[in-house]
C-alpha cells in the first residue's frame, strides 16, 4: 500500500513514541550508570537497568511497527501491537524504575502485567505480519 493510503497519524504517533522511548531510555541508562550506581543497592540498580533494557528493545520494536505501518498500511493488528507495546513499556519499565527508586511495593504486580502486555504486543505483531499479502 502506498504511504498516502494509510492512516499517517497512527504510524506517525508510533514512530514518535519510539523516538521518545529511545531517547528517554538512553537518558535513564546514563542515570543508572553515573547517577544511581553509588546510591542504590545492587539488586535495585539491576532492576532499574532491566527496565532500561526492556524500554530500549521495545522502542526499537515500536520503530519497526511504525515503519511496517508506513510500508504495508495500518491494520488493526498493528494498532493493537503498538498500543500494547506502549502500555507494556510504561507498566513494565516504569514500575521497575519506580520500585528501584523506592516507590510503593504495591507496584510489584504491575511489572508482570507490563510483561504480559509486551508478550501480547509481539503476538499481535505476528498476526499483523501473517495478514500481509
Amino acid at each position: 500500500m502506498l504511504m498516502d493510503q494509510m492512516e499517517p497519524p497512527v504510524a506517525k504517533l508510533t514512530l514518535l513514541l519510539a523516538a521518545l522511548f529511545g531517547a528517554t531510555g538512553v537518558a535513564l541508562g546514563a542515570l543508572a550508570a553515573h547517577g544511581l550506581k553509588a546510591k542504590l543497592a545492587q539488586n535495585l540498580l539491576e532492576a532499574f537497568k532491566t527496565g532500561v533494557h526492556y524500554q530500549q528493545v521495545h522502542a526499537l520494536a515500536l520503530l519497526g511497527i511504525g515503519l511496517l505501518a508506513l510500508h504495508v498500511g495500518q491494520s488493526r493488528a498493528l494498532s493493537v501491537s503498538a498500543s500494547m507495546m506502549v502500555v507494556g513499556i510504561v507498566f513494565f519499565s516504569g514500575s521497575l524504575y519506580w520500585l528501584a527508586l523506592g516507590g510503593p511495593r504495591w507496584l510489584g504486580p504491575v511489572t508482570p502485567l507490563g510483561g504480559t502486555l509486551l508478550i501480547g504486543a509481539w503476538i499481535a505483531l505476528a498476526v499483523a505480519v501473517l495478514k500481509i499479502p
